[in-house]
């Protein structure tokens, strides 16, 4: 497979730009989805760095944001001898790039293919995993990721003693991982059967499973790279073997090509690519139902610009082009968290089209938040999610931009300390909410435990928005901050803060440990409103405190 190779922007905002920050939960918990994540860390997501000149790596990760957690470049080959081959392409500088930037780098090895170069290495294994790991430990680097393809099944138990030196051999701290082919069908015969998927599960860190190239170079049909049946059988027979945890479901960014040459039959195209296509030569796409995937036409008459790819124009003539687009790759990041698996990976990296990372993260971790794409507070809105601090407004829907109320805060508070149990029978009522209300039991706890009161004796005012200053009070009772304990900085004065009013002991505790800022000119704007994606980024900034 992948026969064509050599193989929280936490956009914290100051309260100077938007204002304090929450999110909250719905109006009806009843009627909302939430996707069940293990971590504010949520899915695991890898991608191939391959194509394109290794001085732009780092901007290639860039475009990703922060929905990479590792990178895997195109590090080491394998020589004729089946010893280690370190690419030109290795730069320590972008080791460190991406350490900076929280990311792992863990380098795959390719055998390209070639069955020979493939064999030679296993039949050296002992020799090469030495290699390999002196190399990792040489370079800072933080694991490795086998990619050795087109060997036969005879080699199976060959190769996955070789992944088990490499695990034997690496602390456990640095990842072993292996590319493993899609097997949809239970394949025993055949390279598809080199992969003991139960057995290299049981030694290594994880499986990327090559979920593409259902349709191949070569391949007289056109037809999808991976269709969604295709990929859920893929899954499904992956996790006949090996725990849910210990599967990535590895994304094509990339199409392929049929026209009236046979040699260039299944050839591949990058996402980018393809949509320049179709936009230059006035094409059409339709979506295939039955595979989940888009189908491109155009055609290239003799009097049309030539399209070079590769230092080759495209011939004249008609084409058909199967590929992934945002419907496509969104119904196969709906999978990861339909089968809870450990995470996703991508074949490969500058393939993909720019808008793929404005809805990769949501999706690939249960919400599908179609008001979140592009938005500034996705990441932090995305982290409070998967540590189940928030919900939806809707299964679609997160409404960021809706100001917080008394009840959401109230709920939202609740969850974040993990508050649970009876409410008291002593506990005060409020009559506006009644037993029905939604957040009946979380404004009760949050009442009892003394972080926020009544607007009167017996009226909560639960659908009032939550000001800035009411969430400075209620957070800095949450987490105990006063501005006698100190953050570590001097706490702002604010010019429509009085010294003596009721939320300036708050705010001064908040303002000394970085959690809140104010506006230009000197002043907070205690009354004025918070946003539901506030709150997210302001949950992100007191997390490490939450967390304590």
């Amino acid at each position: 497979m992948k026969t064509t190779k050599r193989l929280w922007r936490k956009c914290l905002l100051t309260l100077g730009v938007t204002g304090l920050l929450i999110a909250a939960a719905v109006n009806s918990e009843t009627t909302v989805t939430q996707a069940q994540a293990s971590s504010a860390q949520g899915a695991f997501a890898m991608s191939y760095l391959y194509f394109g000149n290794s001085s732009s790596y780092t901007s290639q990760v860039d475009k990703s944001g922060q929905a990479l957690d590792e990178v895997s470049p195109s590090y080491f080959h394998i020589n004729a001898d089946g010893s280690l081959q370190i690419d030109d392409s290795f730069q320590a500088s972008f080791v460190k790039d991406m350490h900076q930037r929280g990311k792992k780098v863990v380098p795959f090895l390719s055998n390209d293919f070639d069955q020979a170069l493939g064999e030679k290495a296993i039949d050296n294994r002992e020799n090469l995993a030495n290699q390999i790991v002196q190399a990792i430990q040489k370079n800072q680097l933080d694991g490795i990721n086998l990619d050795i393809e087109n060997v036969g099944a005879d080699y199976r138990d060959k190769y996955t003693d070789f992944v088990k030196l490499l695990r034997d051999k690496l602390p456990s701290t640095m990842e072993v991982s292996v590319a493993v082919a899609a097997n949809p069908t239970g394949a025993t015969t055949s390279w598809i059967a080199l992969y003991d998927y139960k057995a290299l599960a049981a030694v290594s860190d994880y499986l990327m499973v090559m979920a593409y190239d259902e349709s191949y170079p070569g391949d007289p049909t056109p037809g999808p790279v991976a269709s969604l049946p295709f990929v859920e059988k893929s899954i499904q027979y992956a996790l006949q073997q090996a725990p849910a945890n210990k599967i990535v479901l590895g994304l094509p960014f990339y199409g392929r090509y049929w026209n009236q040459d046979p040699a260039a039959d299944g050839a591949g195209l990058s996402a980018q690519t393809i949509t320049k296509l179709v936009n230059a030569y006035q094409g059409m796409v339709r979506y295939d139902t039955a595979s989940q995937s888009p189908v491109a036409t155009f055609s290239i008459g003799p009097t049309d610009p030539a399209y070079s790819i590769n230092g080759k124009n495209l011939d004249i003539g008609d084409y058909t082009v199967w590929f992934e687009n945002e419907q496509s790759l969104k119904a196969k990041l709906k999978l990861v968290s339909k089968y809870q698996l450990k995470g996703t990976g991508s074949w490969s990296l500058n393939q993909e089209t720019s808008d793929t990372w404005d809805y990769y993260s949501l999706w690939a971790n249960g919400f599908y938040f179609t008001d979140m794409q592009k938005h500034w507070a996705q990441a932090d809105v995305l982290a409070a999610a998967n540590r189940g601090w928030m919900l939806g407004t809707a299964a679609d829907r997160f409404a960021p931009d809706a100001a917080l109320t008394r009840a959401e805060a109230a709920t939202i508070i609740v969850r974040v300390l993990g508050l649970t149990g009876e409410v008291g029978s002593g506990s005060a009522s409020f009559s506006d909410v009644p037993a029905a209300h939604w957040a009946r039991q979380s404004i009760q706890l949050a009442k009892q435990s003394g972080l926020i009161q009544g607007i009167s004796d017996d009226r909560f005012a639960p659908d009032q928005i939550m000001t800035r200053e009411q969430m400075s009070v209620l957070l800095s009772r949450a987490l105990h901050l006063t501005s006698q304990s100190g953050g570590g900085a001097a706490a702002k004065v604010f010019s429509d803060v009085p010294a003596g009013s009721w939320s300036a002991e708050a705010i001064a505790a908040m303002s000394s440990y970085g959690l809140v800022d104010g506006y230009a000119g000197g002043t907070f704007r205690p009354s004025a409103s918070l946003t539901r994606a506030e709150m997210a980024a302001l949950l992100s900034r007191a997390q490490p405190l939450l967390t304590k």
